[in-house]
């Protein structure tokens, strides 16, 4: 994840509210093609920890509709290095919060530079 000092200079970003101490921000994306207060993102650089395992994570939420690809890639591009591998995890229907229907989370797990994904490779 890009450094908390770095993330905060991005022209992309409006600030609503920061935390330097907890480093977590509320911003809201800046973009010609966009309403103000279209897009709303959270972040924070303390790593947030589950089963042992350290894990950094945005979320992106809209009023009227989830986030698009687009959307998203914009965003991952702001706190993350282009190389650095992040996911969009989809949880079971039966884990969804209702409270934010329109919310989407990117995550990364710390210190995963290789991971296995040959699964993964196109045929």
């Amino acid at each position: 994840m890009r450094k908390f000092e770095d993330v905060i200079k991005s022209p992309r970003l409006n600030i609503e509210s920061m935390d330097p101490e907890r480093r977590a921000l509320t911003a809201l994306l800046s973009h010609p093609g966009y309403k103000t207060r279209e897009v709303v993102i959270a972040a924070g650089w303390n790593e947030v920890v589950k089963n042992d395992i350290k894990l950094e994570h945005v979320s992106v939420s809209l009023n009227r509709r989830c986030p698009t690809w687009d959307e998203m890639c914009m965003i991952k591009d702001i706190f993350w290095d282009e190389e650095e591998l992040v996911a969009q995890f989809h949880r079971p229907k039966s884990q969804y919060t209702p409270f934010f229907p329109y919310c989407l989370h990117l995550w990364r797990k710390v210190g995963w530079e290789e991971p296995e994904m040959d699964w993964l490779e196109e045929a």
